[in-house]
């Protein structure tokens, strides 16, 4: 039914439990994992005007590089396939699933409600609305906003 899940992560601690929950169902169907990691370059583009883009970028990718690999670890052995996409994250993961002939994505729900959710919309709403292919959403627990997958990547959940 599945043979390829894409997963993609935004590096937080919380992560940990999607990554867990997408092992079980690659586990399960004998599927393949490709990790994706989304450059949000449009959440970038009030930096000031002296900043380096290249700068940005550089440190941004190896954010990434960062939550891919903690990916790979809590994949435990399962070989994961990953990339780094620049863009709005949204579209970048369904336009990824697509190309990729992704047959399901497995990703983080943060929680937001209430205006947050408003102001800031909700990256997984708008894959699940875009979507060619089924979407499964786990809820990420709360961590706080600076705690990184590598800062927590020995810590138990």
């Amino acid at each position: 039914m599945y043979d390829r899940l894409l997963i993609p992560t935004d590096g937080s601690a919380g992560m940990r439990g999607v990554v867990s929950h997408a092992v079980a169902l690659a586990d399960t169907h004998d599927a393949e994992i490709r990790g994706l990691y989304v450059v949000d370059t449009g959440r970038y583009s009030t930096l000031p005007v002296e900043t380096t883009w290249d700068g940005v970028t550089e440190m941004l990718r190896e954010e990434g590089e960062v939550a891919l690999d903690a990916l790979r670890e809590v994949a435990d052995g399962v070989p994961v396939e990953t990339a780094i996409r620049e863009g709005a994250p949204s579209t970048e993961i369904v336009a990824h699933a697509r190309e990729n002939s992704a047959d399901a994505i497995v990703m983080g729900t943060h929680g937001r409600g209430g205006i947050d959710r408003l102001l800031l919309g909700s990256v997984a709403e708008r894959v699940v609305r875009a979507s060619p292919v089924p979407v499964v959403t786990v809820p990420v627990s709360d961590v706080p906003e600076g705690e990184r997958a590598a800062d927590t990547a020995g810590a138990a959940e």
